[in-house]
């Protein structure tokens, strides 16, 4: 380049490329025609390589698809100098080929570092992101669970296609069959069952979440369970979270119900799917209905731009700070909130699954259990925060006992469902041999159930980090009240870096997870 003293190294170009919301990649027609295009772009270091996706039809793509040789430019920073007739900005520009991904592997590598950015942050905060972009109100909130929910499924189907058995899959594409419909014939049958066991229990969860969505104007009760609360109004807080609990056992009633079905368990006569179709679709329309439109009234595109650039744009010296008040100790303090909040729910969640399970307990003892796990499920944690806080007082310790009583509801639920699945023949063997019922379990049911165990503890680990990093909401500790305050003071570069805190922290927490799982 012209201008040495301008140059920087490959680390400032990386970074440049990360904090850029979008790219713009040149390239050469094949009768030598200049063509620029903007794209969104995901930045990977360690495998040296840049991704961006496109329709796989137009003049971008026709270029595109001879591997030509292009130029990428990003810019991340861009300020004008009060006094003088230029313009500051931060830039890096990349040569190199495009190159279309085929190998599935590695299409599948890209869309993980973009999941893992869109689910390293709790739905509240999402919703609070929303709400400065779209105004107050439902729409907000729509959105923030819309985001929500793609992340964390998204997440669990890959998990469940890497688990699957891919051997009639790779059988079909070895006779030549089209990979499309391989796929639907191969692989969609046999994760099927869990992907609308998943869908369901998404659907549970977003419940909850919906329900505290208020705190921060997009919608639902959580407004008027906090001001009851403050109150002292238990009775009115008893009515709430009654009707919630009535949610949760629908939602359980219809997913044991279709998780029936798809096991071909249960079939529905022709009037009942007519029901359970019209019943789905009414839902949906009085959905959409009520959702209300954006507000864009209130929203200044100059604090839109400051915004967004603030997010990619970090406070270095807050993300390095090494006292009680930095970045570094907040983290740290939410993992352990986290971790030891998993495992204390792990350990009183597994004999209540047990419990609850009619295969290895009686009907009527089993149902009581199960009730109680519903119960404790149907509370969202962020209650269960302003509740405990009352107790124990503020707190990390706060933060470990809601996150603790959470994790007894959702995992008993996971734990539960992974028994009921589980092969018997060895158990009622050992039964019928006189072998008592813990030797049995010890036996022939938890060498089964180990992975599917491990599974939904890490999975839940991953949910505890982000509800950890909420919980500082209520004063229960860990990154929220520092991220909260940020954010509604307009901090944007602050809470850019405990942003980027939380994606580093989550990307470790997944790259632990693929090697434990492994």
């Amino acid at each position: 380049m012209r201008r040495k003293d301008k140059e920087r190294d490959a680390a400032f170009a990386w970074q440049v490329l990360r904090d850029a919301p979008y790219a713009v990649v040149a390239m050469t027609d094949g009768d030598g025609t200049p063509y620029c295009v903007p794209v969104n772009h995901i930045a990977d270091e360690a495998g040296n390589a840049i991704y961006f996706h496109c329709a796989g039809a137009g003049r971008k793509w026709d270029i595109l698809a001879k591997e030509p040789p292009v130029c990428l430019t990003a810019v991340s920073k861009a300020e004008i100098v009060p006094g003088k007739l230029t313009t500051a900005y931060d830039s890096a520009i990349v040569h190199g080929r495009a190159v279309v991904v085929q190998s599935g592997e590695e299409k599948m590598y890209a869309l993980r570092l973009l999941v893992q950015v869109l689910r390293s942050f709790p739905t509240l905060i999402l919703a609070l992101l929303a709400t400065f972009l779209f105004g107050l109100g439902t729409f907000s909130g729509t959105v923030a669970i819309t985001v929500y929910t793609f992340a964390i499924l998204t997440r669990l189907t890959y998990e469940d296609i890497e688990s699957a058995e891919l051997a009639p899959y790779h059988a079909l594409c070895a006779m030549g069959a089209v990979p499309t419909k391989v796929y639907w014939r191969a692989v969609v049958p046999g994760i099927a069952p869990s992907y609308f066991s998943n869908v369901l229990y998404l659907l549970e969860t977003n419940v909850r979440h919906s329900s505290i969505l208020g705190y921060v104007g997009a919608g639902g009760i959580g407004l008027l369970l906090n001001e009851k609360i403050s109150w002292l109004e238990y009775g009115k807080v008893g009515m709430i979270l009654f009707f919630l609990f009535l949610t949760v056992c629908v939602i359980e009633g219809i997913s044991g119900l279709l998780s029936q079905i798809i096991r071909e368990e249960r079939s529905l006569s022709p009037l009942g799917k007519r029901l359970l179709t019209g019943a789905a679709v009414l839902l949906a329309l009085v959905c959409t209905l009520s959702l209300q439109p954006p507000d864009f009234s209130h929203i200044s595109p100059r604090a839109v731009q400051a915004m967004i650039s603030g997010l990619f744009h970090p406070d270095w010296a807050f993300f390095f700070e090494t006292d009680t008040s930095g970045l570094g100790y907040l983290l740290l303090e939410t993992v352990c909130i986290a971790l030891v909040g998993t495992c204390a729910g792990t350990v009183i969640a597994v004999p209540l699954s047990f419990l609850s399970t009619p295969c290895l307990m009686p009907k009527l003892p089993a149902l009581l259990f199960r009730v109680v796990i519903m119960a404790i499920r149907s509370v969202p944690f962020l209650i269960y925060g302003l509740i405990f806080i009352r107790v124990a007082g503020p707190g990390p310790f706060t933060g470990v006992l809601t996150l603790g009583v959470c994790s007894v509801g959702l995992l008993s639920k996971r734990f539960t469902e992974a028994i009921e699945s589980l092969d018997f023949r060895a158990y009622h063997a050992l039964e019928s041999m006189g072998v008592p019922l813990l030797l049995r379990i010890r036996y022939a049911v938890l060498p089964q159930l180990l992975p599917a165990l491990a599974s939904a503890v890490l999975y839940r680990f991953d949910v505890n980090i982000r509800e950890a990093s909420v919980l500082g909401l209520v004063g229960a500790g860990g990154i929220g009240a520092p991220l909260i305050f940020a954010m509604n003071h307009y901090k944007w570069s602050e809470a850019g870096a405990i942003a980027l805190g939380l994606i580093l922290l989550v990307w470790c927490i997944d790259r632990l997870s693929a090697s434990l799982r492994r």
